[in-house]
């Protein structure tokens, strides 16, 4: 089994500004290939790190719930956090069709090695497998799934045993390490804004065992030193349009003017990268930065939506639009 180890928060994640005496809880480093793979240009947030190793470190009975808009780094944030603590996790998306049973197992036909006939063999699922090593079980887009399904979790979170009826019986007590962490664009209380299809309201008994706790998206530094990291050759001033850019349609999105959003899509994190990325490979094309862009997100948008976001490009950009 894998040694549990104290971590420097300032070593691990290159904070000088925490004090060396700051530690949380993670793994010594191994071979696990449910370590999420490190992304060297990943850029921390200080609050995601105090608020998620605290977490880590000492849920007193809670599960962790990560919420935020769409691409405002829920998912990467703890990923990317658990890389660094050498920490495996169990990774699921939910949907309005997923059952508990996607969570504990099923038995399937498995064949012992190539070409022998198959036997019928338990797979235990991504909760049951972090309940016996000590994982992190996260669940993506939580306010997906249904709540009468969900409220199966609730011995688990409870701290109770994991009792797998479909395997004989089969009492699976909670390691020291099992942590529950689930990301959703709601609070469990339903979507007002209309902006995310299927989102369900959750049981208020369910959101009980869970604290709380809010992404937003990169502050424009933050995102200026991303761009500099995967894009360190394009101009410094068109990878500021590009972050002001971003923000405008985040505003519009989020209906920051007042009104509910004006659109229906919005600029991650991860999109403005990825018209970086795309501004550099087609530098020589006609109005590079509209080519990439449409590669990047307005293809996807409707004809309306593209529109404003053309016009506020051409705004932030002014004569560098060409």
């Amino acid at each position: 089994m894998t040694e549990i180890v104290k971590y420097s928060i300032r070593k691990a994640f290159e904070m000088n500004s925490v004090p060396e005496k700051v530690t949380t809880l993670g793994y010594a480093p191994s071979s696990d290939p449910f370590i999420p793979s490190k992304d060297k240009n990943y850029v921390f947030r200080k609050e995601l790190i105090r608020e998620v190793t605290a977490f880590l470190k000492s849920p007193f009975g809670d599960a962790l719930y990560v919420t935020g808009p769409t691409g405002s780094g829920k998912t990467s944030g703890i990923t990317e956090i658990a890389a660094r603590l050498s920490w495996p996790v169990q990774q699921i998306t939910a949907n309005g069709r997923m059952e508990l049973a996607d969570l504990v197992g099923h038995h399937a036909l498995i064949s012992p090695k190539p070409g022998e006939a198959p036997i019928m063999k338990f797979m235990y699922g991504p909760l049951a497998t972090a309940m016996k090593y000590g994982q992190i079980l996260l669940i993506n887009e939580i306010d997906l799934a249904d709540p009468a399904e969900l409220s199966g979790l609730n011995d688990v979170l409870e701290g109770r045993p994991l009792v797998i009826s479909q395997n004989g019986g089969e009492i699976i007590k909670p390691h020291p390490m099992f942590r529950v962490v689930v990301t959703g664009n709601s609070t469990g209380s339903g979507d007002p804004t209309g902006r995310y299809q299927g989102v369900m309201m959750q049981n208020i008994a369910a959101m009980d065992r869970y604290r709380f706790i809010k992404v937003g998206y990169a502050e424009a530094a933050t995102e200026m030193d991303i761009l500099g990291r995967v894009a360190p050759t394009l101009n410094e001033s068109i990878r500021e349009g590009m972050v002001k850019t971003a923000n405008e349609i985040r505003r519009l999105f989020m209906g920051e003017s007042g009104d509910d959003g004006e659109i229906g899509v919005t600029m991650s994190t991860r999109t403005l990268v990825r018209w970086a990325k795309l501004s550099l490979q087609f530098r020589g094309a006609p109005n590079t930065l509209k080519y990439a862009l449409e590669q990047a997100l307005l293809t996807r948008s409707s004809k309306e939506e593209s529109e404003a976001i053309l016009r506020i490009s051409k705004d932030v950009f002014g004569e560098q639009w060409r």
